[in-house]
């Protein structure tokens, strides 16, 4: 029998949809469906089909589904998989790897979201792998939009705001310049802008955007829960005019890429 990875029993705990319901993960989810609307608005053409690869449980695949877009999706994890197909018919969905995308021809998809996999990538190697994947199978003039989980968020929150810092210098988890060193047992993998733009170019792609998915509400989480209804109304327009100023992409918890290939 097949031995769970740590990666597959963390997601058969962890409530994605729970997370997203919250105040911050509102904020996440509003800017990143925006943006997702932005990128079908300038796909101007009928019978737009998408990817959704490291679908969860279908956190963006079935509203988009049910706004009447084609959408297959690809999630590594059994579990969230069988609630994915659970809650919705209107997805085609299958279990699959973000690294290996075999089952789908070159230039099928017009939009492919790749916003899981990346978190949990941690060799230069195999990220640069998926997002070749993503690449292969998007059309030459189709979107792809990704997310990453980004290193001063970890290094503020987790060393200095939870007070493991001392641990994290003993167990030469940081480098001198403050960058976190992950392997397959952190189940995390956090990035640099520099990082990003490096993969970019090793993958032939040309950016269009590059938003903060969250910005400041993953620092406030108390604060923003104890807001009434209007005043935190106010919190998304604020952090909707200034999520993509480049000079506060780098603190935000998670940014999204948003990308065309090279011609």
């Amino acid at each position: 029998m097949k031995t769970q990875t740590e990666l597959e029993k963390y997601y058969n705990k962890f409530n994605e949809d729970k997370r997203l319901l919250s105040r911050h993960g509102q904020v996440e989810f509003r800017t990143t469906m925006h943006y997702i609307h932005e990128c079908l608005d300038k796909l101007v053409r009928r019978d737009i089909k998408i990817l959704d690869i490291g679908a969860g449980t279908g956190a963006y695949s079935i509203p988009l589904a049910e706004e009447g877009y084609s959408v297959t999706a690809v999630e590594l994890v059994k579990y969230n998989l069988g609630i994915l197909k659970k809650k919705s018919s209107l997805v085609e969905a299958y279990q699959g790897n973000a690294t290996k995308l075999s089952r789908f021809a070159d230039d099928t998809f017009d939009l492919t979201l790749l916003f899981g996999p990346m978190y949990h990538l941690y060799t230069e190697e195999d990220q640069l792998k998926a997002l070749s994947e993503a690449a292969r199978v998007t059309k030459k003039d189709g979107i792809i939009m990704v997310a990453y989980v980004m290193n001063e968020y970890a290094v503020i929150t987790y060393a200095f705001k939870e007070n493991h810092i001392k641990e994290c210098i003993e167990k030469n988890s940081l480098s001198p310049d403050y960058q976190t060193l992950t392997d397959e047992k952190d189940l995390y993998h956090y990035m640099r802008t520099e990082n990003i733009e490096r993969l970019n170019e090793l993958a032939g792609l040309k950016r269009l955007k590059l938003i903060a998915a969250d910005g400041a509400s993953d620092y406030m989480r108390p604060i923003l829960n104890k807001m009434d209804d209007e005043t935190f109304e106010e919190f998304i327009k604020y952090h909707m005019a200034t999520c993509e100023r480049q000079d506060l992409i780098g603190a935000s918890s998670h940014t999204v890429d948003i990308l065309t290939k090279v011609e």
